[in-house]
């Protein structure tokens, strides 16, 4: 995957935790996203990042 398309890919993640987590604000879905894509940002293989970005905030959601 490539940045260009990141954007899009996380937009999509916070869409369906968003679905999957109703009873938290949107807001909030969006920082913990946030926080996760900063934290696996500087890698330079992009293909998996939406994935392990939607992977660490649903367990941080779940909590």
């Amino acid at each position: 995957m490539q940045r260009d398309n990141e954007p899009h890919a996380l937009v999509a993640v916070i869409d369906r935790l968003a679905e999957r987590f109703p009873n938290k604000p949107r807001p909030t879905i969006e920082m913990v996203v946030a926080e996760e894509h900063g934290l696996l940002n500087a890698g330079p293989i992009r293909d998996y990042i939406p994935v392990l970005v939607e992977r660490a905030a649903k367990r941080r959601l779940a909590d």
